[in-house]
């Protein structure tokens, strides 16, 4: 089973070659790249640390979409730039994907930091995911490439594509929430104020849950960071 894993990159250099040595490590098939027309070192390391680099259009859901394109996996695993997952999480999302039973799913999802607050957040987001069936994009989606392009990919959005593509992932076939985790870092908790970036993303969720037209709720997103 050859796994593609799709990495979206807007300005990233103080993290990527980490994130994307720790990739390696766990010997995929290929490492995809796919920036958003970053200024900075963030392409010259991707070109040393991954397979392909794609350079296109910024917008995460744009850039996801461009990358499933190129990939010649069985497996699409996307992964933030911020993101890492422990080869025995990868191990088991390969053991779970044997079964042609499932078509996706998710990690369970563990902010890197040892600040209660931030354990109570991971805390409640995998119980939203287990109970609710919302995933956020920091957790790690793994899907078929047929069903991927069944599915036409991640819709156009410019916010809660993560949303979006995971609801509509559940109601193509059965998925399945691994307890093996994804590490995210807690640099936007930390650079925005934990209860505010809570706050704010819970309330965009909900919004976006109820019908808000993205576009409406992208300049409230950018006009209060």
């Amino acid at each position: 089973m050859k796994v593609s894993i799709i990495v979206p990159t807007l300005n990233e250099e103080l993290v990527l070659e980490k994130t994307l040595t720790q990739f390696q490590q766990l010997s995929p098939h290929e490492l995809i790249v796919s920036d958003g027309g970053s200024d900075d070192d963030t392409r010259n390391i991707a070109g040393r640390f991954s397979h392909r680099v794609i350079t296109g259009s910024a917008g995460r859901a744009l850039q996801m979409n461009v990358g499933a394109d190129e990939a010649t996996g069985d497996i699409l695993l996307f992964l933030h730039a911020d993101s890492r997952i422990e080869p025995e999480s990868y191990r088991k999302m390969l053991q779970c994907m044997q079964n042609p039973k499932w078509i996706g799913g998710a990690f369970t999802l563990c902010i890197e930091s040892g600040k209660w607050s931030l354990k109570l957040i991971a805390l409640l987001a995998n119980i939203r995911s287990k109970y609710f069936g919302l995933a956020y994009g920091d957790q790690g989606f793994f899907v078929r490439k047929e069903v991927f392009k069944d599915m036409n990919g991640f819709s156009p959005l410019p916010i809660c594509e993560d949303l979006d593509f995971y609801h509509r992932l559940r109601k193509k076939g059965p998925v399945i929430l691994l307890k093996e985790k994804a590490h995210t870092s807690p640099r936007r908790w930390i650079k925005e104020g934990i209860l505010f970036t809570t706050a704010r993303n819970t309330l965009i969720a909900v919004l976006f849950g109820l019908g808000f037209p993205p576009h409406i709720l992208t300049k409230w997103y950018l006009a209060i960071r």
